[in-house]
């Protein structure tokens, strides 16, 4: 690089600076002050005692009936195990939503067990005239609407939606014993979360103390900008109604933004849709006189949004951003912060806030790990599997600890917060259900050479590849939870569009891109074959690969790459290139 070029990358007068961020603020609210109320001890003892068998029907039905609901292509361990999936997720979606708020927890309570109240009324009917069929029994649309955004990329809110089950073919006295043992503790809970109206709820009342605060004490003179975040439509539209009318006695103006309830504000005859709002939030980052001139004096002092705002979008006229739920992916944490720490932010200094659980963090993990190993062991007898729970699963609590220990005292750099796979990744279980089941349709799936590939058709053109580190000694950096396996998504320019981070990210598109494929897709293969000469030309592959390995051991040198191509070989075998020779190629598919 020249030393003019690397000058100019290097002046930041035009475009400014990075603004500093002052140490985050963390706030443990308890769920209530009203006195004799539930706390959040008392709500995870409650939530550990939930079976959620509701979303397990399988499990019961008689052996000799089995045939009629399973079919050839569909083992029973694969259908069982599709379900307890969803009752693991239901189940961690109650813990995240109990941290959410009070009021996101009521509602999914009274939807469950409304829910589990029409499934054991049907079966009381059914014992009065002998009939009865349950449709959609594990829709999950039946039990809860409002899951975040990582839960509602996973496949398994498909399942069931077509299955008629006869309560003829089930052990139905035992399924609606464990069905009333729920509604029991269902009732419990609902019955003391219906208390916390809210006046009573510490933690909302607390938020608006945060903001009064922020306003009477600015961290940069005259910036009245907040943006509050939570993983829940519910949530979010909860605050909104609670704070709005309070923000706007001190003289603030509030938003809502989420990607499943129309927009509000609290300027009149404002149109509430999401790029309006943000450009009048962020008016100098968005150039709001240029684009809306004619408001100009309308200024949103407070946005409370979902994580559908968390990437993308340049607010750094804020200078105040307040986490009112810690997402369970830590990198959402980060990218939500990321919204206002941006280069050429005329702000001196910023300033995270993140809400907690009422909770040290040894009893927040340990609670979550009772309720998450409760639902793995009920899998792992639906399905037979021996091996659900193994043991690295020590580390990745520790991991998780470590993860959540850094948020609490420092604001953290994205490349060094990995996502990777947690103890309440469900959406792997998901894909690991699919593989067993694939496997025992196709048993010589073993004996499939290293470096085969496919083509597709999609969006975004690149290469995915799937790689093995054949070095036992080496995890690099200890940060890819998958190792020895590595996947990393090229795009033509060699620019990575989805790192070895994020396993789920690219399983969840490639399973987007081979949906409903069972046969190569001929004319691609042409095209692909023309392009690289049958294979004998793989020179742009290459060059791909050596962006996706450069990413994994941040090595820069690209020599001997292509070797790797040469003919009856898929291990590389290069030592100009730092660490080449501990990877393997398993395969890779190539998106035109």
């Amino acid at each position: 690089m020249s030393s003019n070029l690397w000058e100019i990358s290097n002046d930041t007068t035009e475009i400014g600076t990075f603004p500093k961020r002052l140490k985050p603020i963390s706030l443990y609210p308890k769920l209530t002050d009203k006195p004799g109320a539930i706390n959040y001890k008392d709500a995870y003892e409650c939530l550990n005692q939930l079976n959620l068998a509701i979303y397990t029907p399988t499990k019961y039905i008689l052996p000799s009936r089995l045939s009629k609901y399973v079919s050839e292509r569909e083992t029973e361990k694969f259908r069982v195990g599709r379900e307890s999936g969803i009752q693991r997720l239901m189940s961690i979606n109650l813990l995240k939503r109990m941290e959410s708020s009070v009021h996101s927890f009521l509602l999914t309570l009274q939807k469950i067990y409304a829910y589990m109240c029409d499934t054991s009324d049907a079966i009381d009917r059914f014992q009065k005239d002998g009939k009865g069929k349950l449709n959609e029994l594990t829709d999950l649309s039946n039990a809860a609407t409002d899951f975040d955004e990582d839960d509602q990329n996973t496949d398994i809110f498909t399942v069931g939606k077509k299955v008629q089950i006869d309560l003829r073919d089930m052990d139905y006295l035992s399924w609606q014993r464990e069905i009333k043992a729920d509604v029991d503790v269902l009732a419990t809970l609902i019955h003391m979360t219906e208390d916390i109206s809210p006046e009573y709820d510490f933690k909302l009342n607390q938020l608006f103390e945060v903001i009064r605060n922020k306003e009477e004490h600015p961290i940069n003179p005259g910036n009245k900008k907040i943006l509050i975040f939570t993983a829940f439509a519910n949530t979010a539209e909860y605050l909104y109604e609670n704070i709005a009318p309070r923000a706007k006695e001190i003289g603030l103006n509030t938003a809502l933004v989420t990607g499943s309830i129309e927009g509000k504000t609290t300027i009149p005859n404002f149109r509430a849709d999401m790029n309006h709002v943000l450009t009048c939030f962020s008016p100098m980052s968005k150039d709001r006189d240029v684009v809306y001139p004619e408001d100009k004096d309308k200024d949103i002092d407070i946005l409370i949004a979902t994580d559908c705002i968390s990437e993308g979008q340049n607010l750094q006229d804020c200078d105040y951003c307040i986490n009112y739920d810690i997402h369970w992916n830590p990198v959402r944490i980060i990218q939500r912060f990321g919204r206002i720490d941006r280069i050429g932010s005329k702000n001196k200094v910023i300033q995270l806030v993140n809400f907690w659980p009422d909770l040290t963090l040894d009893e927040y993990i340990n609670l979550k790990d009772r309720v998450e190993t409760r639902m793995k062991i009920s899998v792992m007898t639906s399905t037979g599997d021996d091996d659900l729970i193994n043991p690295e699963e020590k580390g990745d609590l520790n991991y998780r600890k470590a993860q959540l220990k850094r948020l609490q005292e420092e604001v953290v750099d994205l490349e060094d917060m990995n996502e990777g796979i947690s103890i309440t990744d469900l959406g792997l279980n998901d894909f690991r259900m699919d593989l067993l089941a694939y496997m025992k349709e196709h048993k010589d799936l073993d004996h499939l050479p290293f470096g085969i590939h496919a083509v597709v058709h999609g969006d975004k053109p690149g290469v995915i590849f799937v790689l093995k580190n054949v070095n036992k000694k080496i995890n690099i950096k200890d940060r890819n939870r998958l190792h020895p396996f590595y996947m990393v998504y090229v795009d033509m320019d060699g620019e990575i569009l989805v790192n070895h981070l994020q396993p789920k990210d690219i399983l969840d598109e490639m399973r987007h891109l081979a949906k409903g494929r069972n046969e190569p897709d001929k004319e691609l293969c042409k095209e692909f074959n023309r392009v690289t000469k049958d294979g004998r030309q793989m020179q742009e592959v290459s060059r791909l690969l050596e962006h996706a390995i450069g990413s994994i051991i941040e090595a820069k040198n690209e020599e001997d790459i292509e070797s790797f191509f040469s003919a009856g070989t898929t291990t590389f075998q290069s030592g100009g290139f730092s660490g080449l020779d501990d990877f393997e190629l398993i395969d890779f598919l190539v998106v035109m």
